[in-house]
């Protein structure tokens, strides 16, 4: 079964479908978005005791109830300013240093970071000798995406791609699976150097949000964008550690990147299969 899932989502129409679904999730429905979000609830065990709004009701679409928010305090960031946290619910797929400017897929897969980066080759060099973290959001899990250390925004760049799912059994058998799906890469200038946040779309991800831009994608294009920011002056953006910097509507994964001597050590814990929790510890800073 798993060799046949692994090649239906190269025949399916996996960006028509993705989009559909988009639609329906955007869409106030009344009873019949209740019932989705009830089903959804039960199907993948949500503890919606976290949820700021724990009553189905009181979400119009399934995609607000998808990017719902947490009760305050619920996910304390650490404090210590030489420890980064977790940017994200989920679990930690893959993590450790850039090796020949390589990141480790799956076992006996891996990608570039030139790729990963859409062909940026300055970018790409700024990140040779560090070190990446690769964290998969299950469908049960919160879908915000917070900063893991304090950094300026620098750049962002919209990359088209395939909509493969992100899944462990996927990651697992699809050749440069992270380098190959449509993703947004938002890099940002840190005191210990460059910070990528790369968040990777997906079978019926609907869409791509960032605090500062909204929306990227939906539409999706056939050619990389960037967009240059400036990192000093009124018009910058710097964002706490911690803070929001975007959303996915749907589930998927986010693939960190640190220049060279920023990264001490991983945290304990911090290891593939993991689970990780926004705001706790993730490595220490060197």
């Amino acid at each position: 079964m798993d060799s046949v899932k692994i090649a239906l989502q190269y025949i399916l129409p996996k960006h028509l479908l993705s989009r559909l679904v988009g639609k329906l999730a955007a869409a106030e429905a009344g009873a019949i978005t209740t019932a989705g979000i009830k089903w959804f609830i039960k199907q993948y065990k949500i503890d919606m005791s976290e949820a700021a709004e724990s009553e189905p009701e009181a979400y119009k679409t399934f995609n607000a109830f998808f990017t719902r928010a947490l009760k305050p305090g619920l996910r304390p960031i650490v404090a210590d300013d030489k420890i980064i946290a977790h940017p994200v619910d989920g679990a930690v797929s893959q993590c450790g240093p850039i090796e020949a400017g390589k990141i480790v897929q799956a076992k006996n897969h891996d990608y570039t970071t030139l790729a990963l980066l859409g062909g940026q080759q300055k970018d790409a060099e700024r990140f040779t000798g560090g070190d990446f973290a690769t964290i998969y959001l299950a469908p049960k899990d919160y879908h915000r995406i917070h900063m893991p250390m304090t950094g300026t925004l620098s750049k962002m760049t919209y990359i088209p791609g395939e909509l493969f799912s992100v899944n462990p059994l996927t990651a697992q058998n699809v050749p440069g699976l992270f380098a190959r799906n449509e993703r947004v890469v938002a890099i940002f200038e840190t005191e210990v150097g460059p910070l990528a946040m790369v968040l990777v779309g997906a079978t019926i991800v609907a869409s791509i949000e960032t605090i500062w831009a909204g929306t990227v994608t939906p539409p999706c294009g056939k050619q990389v964008f960037t967009w240059d920011y400036p990192t000093e002056g009124p018009e910058s953006l710097i964002l706490e550690k911690g803070a929001e910097m975007g959303r996915f509507k749907l589930g998927s994964t986010v693939v960190m990147l640190f220049g060279q001597d920023a990264i001490d050590t991983f945290a304990e814990g911090v290891e593939p299969t993991e689970t990780t929790r926004m705001g706790q510890a993730f490595a220490h800073l060197k």
